[in-house]
């Protein structure tokens, strides 16, 4: 099997990351014997550089530069916030038509750090199973552009408004994950990075790379009548 790839030119390549495949080595996965790092640059052939972070249980568009200069180009416009980032998302609960989540972090070092996260709903749905008090649950399908790119930055968000993603541990519903677990099989979290968006430093450029909807998203999507727009 081979990773998809979605753009590639002489300085980038980017791919279709699956759910579950980390970046690279971290200690925070422990020991695991595919990274998309290793992947990658063995099916083409080429040392790959990492431009960004994307979680390993989070799908989608993930960017490597070809060479050392290409990932310090690309490293500044992402610190720059010169890269536009999509998301979807399915949560639990009806989210507002728009909304912004303002709301400082924590980062692994234990230093506090603004966080900003943007959103839209998409779609919204009801099913026939109980949830907690309420005879029904519900769910929306929302489109996420992250201000800022801290660890979790999403999960957490979504957690803290109370609208954690489906799929999410340890951020998520536990009651909610064992409801799609049991009834649907769902065993991944239905976060994906679908587009990216930015001026190539090299090709003087617009470049927007999108990445289609792993096969689970998409089928839990269906199953709910979520509709993308």
């Amino acid at each position: 099997m081979e990773l998809e790839i979605i753009y590639q030119d002489d300085y980038y390549v980017a791919i279709n990351k699956p759910n579950g495949l980390p970046v690279h080595k971290s200690s925070y996965i422990g020991n695991v014997e595919n990274y998309a790092l290793q992947w990658l640059r063995n099916q083409i052939g080429q040392k790959v550089y990492p431009c960004h972070r994307l979680d390993s249980k989070t799908s989608g568009v993930l960017l490597f530069a070809l060479n050392p200069e290409a990932n310090k180009a690309m490293q500044e416009l992402f610190m720059e916030n010169k890269v536009q980032k999509k998301y979807l998302a399915i949560v639990r609960g009806y989210t507002e038509e728009t909304g912004s989540i303002d709301y400082p972090l924590t980062n692994e070092n234990g230093k506090t750090q603004e966080a900003l996260t943007h959103y839209k709903t998409l779609s919204q749905a009801e099913i026939n199973i109980p949830s907690g008090k309420f005879e029904t649950s519900r769910y929306s399908l929302v489109e996420i552009s992250p201000q800022t790119g801290r660890m979790h930055q999403i999960r957490k968000h979504f957690a803290h408004i109370l609208h954690p993603i489906i799929g999410d541990r340890p951020h998520g519903c536990n009651k909610q994950n064992r409801i799609f677990k049991e009834k649907f099989g769902l065993s991944v979290m239905l976060l994906h990075a679908s587009e990216i968006t930015f001026q190539h430093p090299f090709l003087n450029k617009e470049i927007k790379i999108k990445a289609n909807l792993q096969s689970e998203f998409s089928r839990i999507a269906r199953l709910l009548e979520l509709n993308f727009m």
